[in-house]
């Protein structure tokens, strides 16, 4: 009976995240409004594979500096500390404090996982790109290939990486722990949507309100591995690192648009003094 309940919960939480989704959708529907992005031009119009050897090095520097990949790569290794990575991960299996069950985790990573892959749909599909039929789905298609490229990297690099790595997951099930595929394809679907959010015409505040939303669902599906014991956090947060690393850079240096990060991290330098400086911007 309890198995039956867990089940109906389950079901339960399943349907109430789609209805999220559908609702995020429609509400990015009624926000996105014109027909081209605020630079008069339509989403994907300027994709190129061409894009020229400074606007690659660039947007590698900019993907680097993103708070979204230098951050949980210093958690990777700070959870080589004092075992901390296998202290983390059993308590996290036998605790499950927010999943309730190893079981309740995993279901819910996967629906996590999936929520993500359709709040990139959505944005793609609601980006503006022109009036014009041919052209607008010209343009998504160029669209679609810039993305679909930084996905389909991010699952070549973690399946390479789990090969190569051979580390035993928490739960002795296997030797392909590092790094998370659940994560890594999360991160990457969810920052290649914030970042054709930042393309429209929206509030600040809504964007902050959506990226929020969009982190949400990365940093869930995360631990949701972690307490299903398929994983250790570091396994997670290089997988988020990853994602966001390959998305940011494929993303800005072939979409043809201006990159605008959230936040950065310069090193100033002058003559009486040397120090660290952010840079944030919403």
């Amino acid at each position: 009976m309890d198995t039956l309940g867990s089940t109906s919960q389950h079901a339960r939480n399943a349907a109430r995240l789609r209805r999220y989704c559908v609702a995020a959708l429609l509400g990015v529907l009624l926000l996105g409004g014109c027909s081209t992005l605020p630079n008069g031009r339509g989403w994907g119009e300027d994709a190129t594979y061409r894009p020229g050897w400074d606007r690659i090095k660039n947007s590698a520097i900019g993907a680097a500096r993103d708070p979204w990949v230098w951050v949980p790569l210093l958690g990777t290794g700070v959870f080589q500390i004092d075992s901390w990575d296998r202290k983390v991960s059993d308590w996290a299996r036998d605790n499950t404090p927010v999943f309730g069950s190893q079981q309740n985790a995993e279901r819910l990573s996967d629906d996590l996982k999936s929520a993500s892959t359709v709040a990139y749909h959505a944005s793609v599909l609601t980006a503006p790109s022109g009036t014009d039929a041919a052209q607008w789905l010209e343009n998504k298609a160029k669209g679609y290939l810039v993305g679909g490229t930084a996905g389909w990297l991010t699952s070549l690099a973690t399946q390479e990486l789990k090969a190569s790595t051979d580390r035993e997951r928490p739960n002795g099930l296997g030797h392909d722990s590092f790094p998370s595929g659940h994560t890594s394809a999360s991160a990457v679907h969810t920052q290649l949507a914030s970042r054709n959010l930042r393309a429209m015409d929206l509030s600040d505040g809504t964007r902050r309100t959506l990226d929020a939303g969009l982190d949400a669902l990365t940093i869930g599906t995360s631990w949701a591995r972690i307490e299903a014991g398929w994983h250790y956090p570091s396994d997670t947060l290089f997988s988020i690192a990853l994602g966001n690393f390959l998305a940011s850079f494929i993303n800005d240096a072939f979409m043809g648009l201006d990159a605008d990060p959230r936040a950065s991290l310069a090193l100033e330098l002058a003559t009486e003094r040397a120090g660290v400086r952010w840079h944030i911007r919403f």
